[in-house]
């Protein structure tokens, strides 16, 4: 079982999540986080202290948000991990409030 980050967090990486991860599960892409199914643990530390409700249990993943397990498999080679909390977007408190921003996914990498 893993846990999934869901489209809540597009444009805002906030990374309280990263920092309570035991395991150090986490990618970072241009504008979001993922968790590497192969890597998660399912303890759900990170779960709690997502101040946007993205990150669920994958068989609590609502299905709106089914295809985020998906794009974590995908991605989670390509992206670099990420274990220490840094800033937040810019426009993350404005993003969070943002409903419907699956198009605003960008598939690539953080730059580093």
């Amino acid at each position: 079982m893993t846990h999934v980050v869901a489209e809540p967090c597009i444009n805002c990486k906030y990374t309280e999540c990263v920092a309570v991860c035991p395991v150090d599960c986490f990618y970072e892409g241009a504008n979001t986080l993922l968790i590497h199914p192969d890597e998660c643990i399912d303890c759900g530390a990170c779960v709690p202290v997502c101040p946007t409700t993205a990150i669920f249990s994958e068989d609590d993943l609502p299905e709106k948000w089914k295809e985020y397990l998906e794009i974590a498999q995908k991605h989670a080679s390509e992206w670099p991990n990420i274990s220490e909390k840094k800033d937040a977007m810019a426009d993350a408190d404005t993003w969070a409030k943002t409903e419907s921003k699956r198009d605003k996914f960008d598939p690539r990498p953080a730059s580093r």
